[in-house]
């Protein structure tokens, strides 16, 4: 019986393969192993039913088949790590996916580091009817049996790997992704159904000689469509056959053959134990997998094949599992489909409900569905009968010629009319002759594809044609418009109830905004914490989240948080229903935004790429989001082991920033400062100490960096020094330090003048000198350029900075100035524009507000300096008593006694020593009087 079902469809594959290949060769054994295959597992006890992913026709044959059969057990391909969440489907706004994340791998390689693997589900697949009857069918159980996510990942042979096989390349006419297209991030893709040839010269034929622009067009047109109205039996050996065939012409890559053959092993024999374990029936069972994996050959295959494969253990991974958001772009990007294709595959999903009228199966409660009327009732017992003997129903599809459906003029006017109506909204000039022109070229279109009736790609493309002018006036294309028309851009939503703890507390934290934060798009949220103070609560979530998620979630318009500030008013732009999968992921990694937080900032501080910079604003963050003392101890203890080990200068700049702010901050704050603030300034005067003469005549080292190794050492110094840090160790590293580059070198000329071994008449005769030599002046910028930098840890010199490039400009002739010009203005603004307002801010002071007093303005560095008047002479004859404490001796001989002094008091009339001794040598302090009589 088994023999007879295929035997006509054998004979003639067999006389095909003769008349082709001039006899019996290797064509013959694949057209008949085709058929063997099919014959196999139509054979099966366990009824096999192949789908293909996101295909109308797949889900409309499951449910017309799970009406039929009423199976007790349902078998799904799919990860078997995953099956705890399909009950929260219910909760969700189709499509999502269904993801298994891990932030911290322990048996994977640490680069691998985070894996991510989901599993999007639409309502037009036939996984999802498979799933809504067996969650709301009493007395039926679903069984997940694909590997697991850690096998995903456990059987590959790198990481890039796992990336490159999940899809294959999509139409690369296709527009550019929109946001959308990203939801699932760099996640790996595991889908039901992954039918698509594997050898590249069988497609490029099937595209060429069906007249279509890539796959998903051809299997609409040559699949979808036959396969719409067909029966069980006929779908069911279709799908196998051409599962068996792309099998079979696969290329033999051994590395994914191994791994499609290893997931077969592994379905089947959880299968078969499954079956041993409950006792259940393989007549009351279905296993819905791909077509190319039913048409297996492995030895485990079927319930009687062998058990001789052993399931790995998973490895130490810890993985967190969730609902996110998912697209019908981000699906199409995921596994390399044609943009739109899986649109129009909704679309064809509704049509084909409309015109069989079958009913399909939804999850009660289902967002965006209806509500069923009546409660679902127990499966009814199977009848018990002996399975009907297989019979062949291909012959009869491959010979019937294909059905030419007429013209549906209504649909195509409806729709010629709306891409128009569309073209316009979107500032196209098309008009009623372009919607004439594109439902007449749809038509044309088709007939030279052969078709009767045009496809949605054969509008798409007259569209294109038609309305599409030389550019595109808005933000969307033709070829974009069409696909929204045609069904849109689906977006699912991962319901409330189904978020992880972590957004659920997000949400209810926020909620005193009154905002519905779960909708997509950009809403205003405005704080006023003087008004409300309760708001301020909402104010630290609202920052940490843009801390952690990505830019665009929330975005703060008006108000800023400083250390030591608190917020009176805030404006935000919050788009958290748009970003919804960023903040499911932060549920994977703790139960509140606190916790997550303080994760990242320690692993941050930790990190091997970690630096002194980078450790001091995770203190700075710490602080500031969290406000938490101890954390932000912690990580300055950090900080300051991590500046130790450094041997270069390349973050002192940000080093520099930071340790100010904070210690502005400590100091306002904070009763003293903290331990370990008072050990990072010691050990980084001395570091930087150390480090000063090499960086001086280093090459990598900018002029920026050693200005700020300058800045931290003068700025910190009185602090350093009074916690016992010795001040000739950075008289010693100037001294030591011997530059050779024109912007160092005036840096270490500032430096000298801070500490005072070199005079402002000093600095003033080496700027002239450099002036007054015509082989120094093209590097005179340079030098320029190192006097604004040393603006940073010599602040004081603004005024002479001035008056060095106010000499420049006064004596260079224009021959001279004006090739030097561009140079200077280049090299000030690359290497000094941050200090560029001080300078100004300074040149302001120094010169004459009204150009008018611009002729008789004398600098002041070329004015005569005024002569020091006149000062009385003092007779130091008579010598001043002390008659105050004389008559009041009782504080003098406290003090005495305090110090243990037991001298007598000398006489009135005696003059005292101090006063003598200025009297016979006046010249100290009238050299300090004159000092503080000059103006």
């Amino acid at each position: 019986m088994n023999e007879s079902a295929f035997t006509a469809l054998r004979t003639q594959l067999q006389q095909a393969a003769t008349a082709f290949a001039g006899g019996p060769d290797a064509l013959e054994g694949i057209l008949l192993g085709i058929v063997d295959d099919v014959d196999r597992a139509v054979r099966e006890p366990l009824e096999i039913f192949p789908v293909c992913h996101h295909s109308p026709a797949s889900a409309l044959a499951m449910a017309r088949r799970l009406r039929e059969k009423q199976p007790k057990v349902v078998y799904l391909e799919l990860c078997e790590d995953m099956a705890p969440l399909l009950t929260e489907l219910r909760n969700c706004r189709l499509p999502v996916a269904v993801q298994a994340f891990a932030t911290e791998v322990d048996g994977f390689p640490a680069e691998w580091a985070p894996l991510s693997v989901v599993a999007p589900i639409t309502e037009a697949s036939a996984e999802y009817q498979a799933i809504a009857y067996a969650l709301d069918t009493p007395g039926v159980e679903l069984v997940l049996v694909d590997r697991s996510s850690d096998h995903v990942f456990q059987w590959q042979e790198t990481r890039q790997e796992t990336k490159e096989d999940t899809g294959t390349p999509a139409d690369p006419d296709a527009p550019p992704a929109e946001e959308e297209a990203a939801l699932h991030g760099d996640a790996v893709g595991v889908e039901i159904g992954d039918l698509r040839p594997r050898f590249a010269e069988l497609e490029e034929h099937l595209l060429r000689h069906g007249k279509v622009r890539h796959w998903s067009e051809w299997w609409h047109q040559y699949v979808e469509l036959p396969l719409g109205d067909s029966d069980h039996d006929t779908y069911r050996q279709v799908m196998l056959l051409i599962g068996s065939l792309f099998r079979r012409l696969a290329p033999g890559d051994p590395h994914r053959v191994r791994v499609d053959e290893d997931r077969e092993r592994h379905m089947w024999t959880r299968m078969r134990r499954h079956m041993a374990a409950t006792g259940t029936d393989p007549a009351d069972a279905l296993y819905v997998c791909g077509a190319f994996h039913a048409a297996s050959r492995v030895a485990e295959f079927g319930v009687h094949g062998a058990d001789t494969f052993e399931i790995s253990p998973p490895t130490a991974t810890k993985w967190q599992h969730g609902l996110i958001p998912s697209s019908h772009a981000a699906i199409e990007a995921q596994f390399g489909l044609a943009a739109g294709s899986v649109s129009i595959a909704a679309a064809q999903w509704t049509k084909n409900l409309k015109r069989t009228r079958v009913k399909p199966y939804r999850l009660a409660g289902q967002a965006g569905t209806r509500t069923p009327k009546k409660t679902a009732k127990a499966a009814p017992a199977p009848v018990p009968a002996g399975p009907a003997a297989p019979t062949d129903r291909l012959t009869g599809f491959l010979q019937r010629p294909p059905v030419l459906d007429r013209l549906d003029e209504e649909e195509l006017l409806g729709w010629s009319v709306e891409i128009v109506r569309a073209a316009r909204r979107n500032g196209y000039l098309a008009s009623t002759a372009d919607a004439i022109a594109v439902f007449e070229t749809s038509i044309l279109l088709a007939g030279m594809r052969d078709r009767a009736k045009p496809t949605p790609y054969d509008f798409q493309d007259a569209a294109v044609t038609c309305v599409e002018k030389d550019t595109v006036p808005g933000r969307r294309d033709v070829r974009r418009l069409v696909e929204i028309m045609l069904g849109g851009d689906r977006v699912g939503q991962v319901g409330y109830d189904a978020l992880p703890p972590l957004a659920r507390d997000v949400h209810d934290r926020l909620a005193p905004l009154d905002l519905k934060l779960q909708q997509r798009g950009v809403q205003r949220a405005l704080l006023d914490m003087a008004s409300r103070p309760e708001l301020e609560q909402c104010s630290d979530v609202l920052w940490m989240l843009r801390y952690l998620l990505p830019h665009g979630a929330a975005r703060p318009i008006m108000g800023e948080r400083k250390l030591g500030e608190r917020p009176i008013q805030e404006s935000w732009d919050l788009a958290l229903g748009t970003h919804q999968r960023a903040l499911i992921e932060l549920g994977y990694e703790g139960v509140s935004i606190e916790q997550v937080l303080e994760q990242r900032l320690r692993r941050t501080a930790y990190g091997p790429q970690a630096t002194t910079a980078t450790v001091l604003e995770a203190v700075e963050d710490a602080t500031l989001y969290l406000r938490s003392r101890r954390l932000a101890d912690e990580l300055g203890r950090r900080a300051l082991d991590v500046l130790a080990t450094e041997r270069t200068v390349d973050g002192a700049p940000e080093v520099l920033r930071r340790v100010r702010g904070l210690l502005a901050y400590y100091r306002t704050s904070e009763p003293s400062l903290p331990a370990w603030i008072e050990s990072f300034v010691k050990t980084g005067y001395a570091h930087y100490c150390t480090l000063l003469p090499t960086a001086f005549t280093d090459d990598e080292a900018s002029v920026r960096q050693v200005a700020a190794m300058l800045g931290f050492l003068f700025s910190m110094e009185s602090l350093a020094l009074s916690l016992g840090c010795d001040r000739n160790q950075l008289e010693l590293a100037v001294a030591q330090s011997h530059p050779e580059d024109p912007a160092k070198t005036a840096l270490l000329w500032a430096a000298k003048t801070q500490l005072g071994t070199l005079s402002r008449a000093g600095l003033r005769a080496r700027c002239d000198e450099l002036l007054g030599n015509p082989l120094v002046v093209p590097a005179y910028p340079r030098y320029l350029s190192g006097f604004l930098h040393a603006l940073e840890p010599v602040p004081g010199l603004a005024d002479f900075v001035v008056e060095a490039v106010s000499n420049a400009f006064a004596r260079l002739p224009d021959p001279v100035l004006l090739p030097w010009l561009p140079t200077l203005i280049t090299t000030l603004r690359a290497g000094g524009a941050d200090l560029a307002p001080l300078l100004i801010r300074e040149a302001g002071r120094v010169f004459p507000g009204r150009l008018a007093a611009l002729d008789a303005w004398i600098p002041p560095w070329r004015a005569e300096p005024a002569p020091a008047p006149a000062r009385p002479v003092r007779d130091r004859s008579s010598v001043r008593g002390l008659p105050l404490l004389a008559a009041h001796p009782a504080a003098c001989d406290a003090v005495a006694a305090l110090l243990g002094c037991d001298a007598d008091w000398a006489p009135a009339d005696r003059t005292p020593a101090g006063a003598a001794l200025l009297a016979r040598h006046p010249h100290t302090a009238d050299a300090l009087g004159a000092l503080l009589a000059t103006p």
